[in-house]
């Protein structure tokens, strides 16, 4: 439903610098309900709990969807409750700007359905290129998939953009889809002004050929 709000979960440990004030943040917002519930957890005392959530550092935090290790200020963690429904672009964004592609690849497959929203950085020719790099890697990894297929219209309108680089994306990933559907949309950019689309096209239309 919307408007809910996330709950939280925190591990911390003995001696760790930043668990005290990530754990007075957590606590004040759910004294001003920014959060439904918060479960502090101490690992050194649960360490089998620790070792179910896949814990390796302090602070541990999962706030509604997303997980996060080490200091975080209490307007970042304001943020991301604030972003729980809609925000999962961002979050994978957030990931891959610290390296995480692998944390972004689980995060997907917990529910595929967060591919979709990832299109708006394909569609951003000047978001961050290790991101973008990342993003295609992550939707790559769906080639032939239902998941990919689900989003063959909107890849579609994509093949259409204005933007040589996006359009280029597009016919790529469209090729992937391994879908026949798909097929009318990389033929329309066969005589596409950019050579690098028009390659790209082709080769797409060369991997359907090969499925």
């Amino acid at each position: 439903m919307a408007g809910l709000k996330p709950d939280a979960l925190l591990f911390i440990t003995p001696g760790c610098p930043h668990c005290p004030s990530v754990l007075q943040a957590l606590s004040d917002m759910v004294k001003d309900g920014a959060i439904g519930k918060l479960t502090a957890v101490n690992a050194a005392v649960h360490p089998e709990l620790a070792e179910e959530h896949g814990v390796r550092a302090a602070p541990w935090i999962r706030l509604g969807p997303y997980v996060f290790t080490g200091a975080m200020s209490a307007s970042e963690l304001r943020f991301w409750a604030g972003n729980v429904e809609g925000g999962a672009a961002r979050y994978v964004e957030y990931l891959l700007k610290k390296g995480g592609y692998k944390k972004a690849l689980a995060f997907v497959a917990e529910d595929t359905r967060r591919l979709g929203p990832l299109l708006s950085i394909v569609a951003d020719p000047s978001a961050n290129l290790e991101v973008r790099l990342g993003v295609s890697a992550l939707l790559e990894s769906y080639g032939g998939k239902d998941a990919l297929n689900l989003l063959l219209p909107d890849l579609a309108g994509l093949s259409r953009h204005q933007d040589h680089r996006v359009r280029a994306d597009a016919c790529h990933l469209l090729g992937l889809t391994g879908s026949e559907a798909a097929r009318m949309h990389l033929a329309a950019r066969i005589d596409d002004e950019s050579v690098d689309v028009r390659e790209i096209a082709k080769e797409a239309l060369e991997e359907l050929d090969g499925r």
